[in-house]
């Protein structure tokens, strides 16, 4: 060693930051790569250790006087530069996350095309797929739940006699990786620990590691609660990588490097066991297209709350009869790629498309409710389509009138894959998303018709912010709109009538027409 350079661990001591926020920093790039060999005598039992630059330590004082000045590091990168980190960093002591430089695809995928139906790969890179990973694989949800665990994950770390629950809200993986032994008993847990929430960060709030209250001891809360604080958010557009002993304190030292990808689904958490992991788990680590179609592919059934959005282009058969076909499917692709933002900015998840309509899933969020988000997300479609409306009478000079009826629901369900050799589809099964389809079809003049339940699942001040209501017909014989209130549909309708007769399993349902978000949530 010169004496121009520090260890990574006398970077440590003189600067007080802990070892992921020094790999916040190589990510980030506003501190170089180490120089790895190994250390000099004195420099502890780490068979390689890093060596940075002496300047390094008046770099991360300037880190901390711009941080108290309020400045974020996307800030602080653009004012002190960028070393320009290249190519596969590797940990250079057992116990820190590192983002490696291999870059992940982050693009996200056109509205939630993905989840409509994405076309399976027939090979991956040098023959390497998940069947052979050989250490502990699992993929989390952005809430931290598990979706999808293999063999050697089930049995090493979880645990998992029976397998994982068919509840998802019951299978966080922090209460997993505290209560099984493999893991809490492990040199490195709170490394391990450490490393899922730096990955988590980004995605879930620090108020949702309160509710695994009800999974987990106070004691364990309180410690991810510290954490939490203590690390910086995983740049998501690296891989992140650590290296871990998994072994009890006193055994034969078991070295695992752990990684985590990022996807617009979700976090693919794999242990390779060794210091040194193969090129091929990297290259195919790399394969952000291969990676989550294998594994939207192999995700188990579960049952989990959602809302359901179904949406139908009133009069379409007499619309697409007036029109050239070239004309109608330019309208069609118009609405949906009109609709397409609105639906990521809700988080939703394509169905189908059924002819021209749309069916939409809108799952449980780490910030946001998920039932608000429908709604949110079906006004804006309503507003939307008025615009779509103004350009075709202009355009068509035509007494038509473009409108989306829009029907929404809640509920728990079963959420799973249709596939063959070539292609997957996702789909709910259940009753939520049948009355989602038949309010849908009850709305009429591009309204939005909701289920008591559905509003019910709302808090109070989210109920107070949405305008919510049925139209009565008053003394006079006038119609007017009465506020929060509910009607059965088969008060508002004549079942008799044919074109009515496929709502009479619905007849009995309260349901309401949503109007407007009256006041901010």
């Amino acid at each position: 060693m010169t004496p121009q350079q520090l260890s990574s661990k006398e970077l440590l001591l003189r600067t007080g930051i802990s070892r992921a926020t020094l790999n916040n920093y190589i990510a980030l790039g506003v501190l170089p790569r180490p120089n790895v060999k190994t250390p000099d005598q004195g420099d502890g039992r780490a068979k390689r250790l890093g060596y940075f630059p002496a300047s390094a330590v008046d770099v991360v004082a300037r880190i901390k006087s711009l941080k108290g000045e309020g400045m974020s590091m996307s800030e602080i990168r653009n004012v002190l530069g960028s070393t320009s980190n290249e190519g596969s960093v590797i940990t250079d002591f057992p116990t820190s996350p590192l983002h490696s430089a291999v870059q992940q695809d982050t693009s996200e995928p056109k509205g939630a095309e993905q989840m409509k139906q994405a076309a399976l790969p027939r090979s991956t890179p040098n023959g390497m797929n998940l069947d052979s990973v050989s250490g502990p694989a699992y993929m989390v949800n952005n809430q931290f739940e598990l979706e999808w665990v293999n063999g050697p994950a089930n049995d090493e770390l979880f645990g998992l006699t029976n397998g994982l629950s068919e509840d998802i809200r019951e299978c966080s993986v922090f209460p997993l990786i505290f209560e099984h032994d493999r893991v809490n008993l492990a040199t490195d847990r709170d490394e391990i620990v450490r490393f899922h929430v730096m990955a988590a960060k980004s995605r879930i709030p620090r108020a949702k590691l309160y509710t695994l209250g009800a999974q987990m001891n106070g004691e364990h809360v309180e410690a991810l609660l510290q954490v939490y604080d203590e690390v910086e958010d995983a740049d998501r557009a690296t891989l992140l990588q650590t290296k871990v002993n998994m072994a009890p304190a006193g055994s034969p030292d078991e070295w695992h490097t752990i990684f985590a990808s990022f996807f617009r689904e979700g976090v693919f958490f794999t242990y390779e066991p060794s210091e040194s992991p193969s090129e091929a788990l990297i290259e195919l680590l790399g394969r952000r297209d291969i990676v989550i179609r294998e594994l939207l592919k192999r995700r188990r059934p579960y049952l989990t709350p959602l809302a359901v959005m179904v949406a139908d282009i009133q009069n379409s058969v007499k619309i697409c009869a007036e029109l050239p076909p070239e004309e109608y499917f330019e309208l069609i692709n118009q609405i949906w790629s009109t609709m397409e933002p609105i639906l990521r900015k809700y988080h939703a998840t394509h169905g189908k498309h059924v002819g021209d309509g749309l069916l939409c899933y809108f799952f449980p969020q780490p910030d946001c409710n998920y039932i608000l988000n429908a709604v949110h997300c079906s006004l804006e479609m309503q507003e939307a389509m008025q615009g779509i409306n103004s350009q075709w009478r202009a355009r068509k000079n035509w007494t038509n009138e473009l409108m989306l009826n829009i029907g929404v629901d809640e509920g728990q369900e079963w959420f799973g894959a249709y596939q063959t050799n070539t292609h997957l589809e996702f789909t709910v099964l259940g009753d939520t998303v049948n009355r989602g389809g038949r309010l849908s079809d009850f709305a009429s003049g591009g309204t939005v018709w909701a289920s008591k339940n559905l509003v019910g699942q709302l808090t109070q001040s989210e109920r107070e912010a949405v305008r919510y209501g049925v139209h009565r017909t008053n003394g006079e014989g006038d119609k007017i709109f009465v506020d929060a209130t509910f009607s059965r549909i088969s008060n508002l309708v004549n079942l008799e009538l044919p074109q009515n007769q496929k709502l009479m399993d619905l007849g009995s349902l309260p349901v309401t027409e949503i109007t407007g978000i009256i006041a901010p949530v």
